[in-house]
């Protein structure tokens, strides 16, 4: 109980700490500029060579996400070689407009549990759901939607928070008392929620 207490005002400490980013970005501007992201999240279950996890699918993802996943690639608070080649190309503009067209796709379909039990992991997952929701379809655009990614993307993303690979006092904290098979249960739990994340595919996308 304590340790969920200490989790909760965490969470809550990076809520009111951290200032809501605006997107404000032009969906159709976006997809043009989105081309070179297709070749990876625009195939479904695309694998990352080494080391090897399916890449995330983004498709659906909250806007200011997106945007914060770029930056954070393109200061080097996230360590990956296309992706810090990617992102330092952008400008801001780029970024926004690339996140509002991401966030047009919507899908609803569950991800596998990979190696993990998914209800182990429902409970394991408790702590988590301040800020990403019971299920992983977080309330808030200040958190990433989980729900429904795929499950070996989200263990190689908790051992990352937990190297230090990627940076992130919240999450820090969060991931330091799970083991690897904590890791793995939490993952197959919220890889298994329907949400609205999909891979970047036309057909996945809304229009009007």
């Amino acid at each position: 109980m304590m340790v969920r207490a200490l989790f909760a005002s965490l969470a809550l400490a990076s809520l009111l700490a951290s200032p809501q980013a605006a997107a404000e970005g032009d969906a159709e501007a976006g997809k043009v500029k989105a081309y070179t992201c297709m070749g990876c999240h625009g195939i479904p279950d695309y694998t990352n060579t080494y080391p090897t996890f399916k890449v995330p699918k983004v498709g659906g993802q909250y806007a200011e996400r997106v945007v914060a996943a770029l930056k954070a690639y393109a200061n080097g608070e996230r360590q990956h070689p296309t992706m810090t080649a990617q992102a330092e190309s952008m400008t801001e503009q780029d970024m926004q407009d690339i996140a509002a067209y991401f966030a047009t796709f919507k899908g609803s379909k569950p991800a596998l549990p990979g190696t993990g039990d998914a209800i182990a992991g429902k409970e394991k997952s408790a702590s988590c759901a301040a800020c990403h929701g019971p299920d992983g379809n977080s309330p808030n655009p200040m958190y990433p939607i989980l729900a429904g990614q795929h499950a070996d993307y989200l263990v190689h993303s908790l051992k990352q928070y937990k190297s230090g690979a990627r940076t992130n006092g919240v999450m820090a904290g969060m991931v330091a008392p799970l083991s690897e098979q904590d890791m793995k249960d939490i993952a197959a739990w919220f890889a298994t929620q329907e949400g609205p994340l999909t891979t970047l595919q036309e057909e996945n996308r809304e229009t009007e």
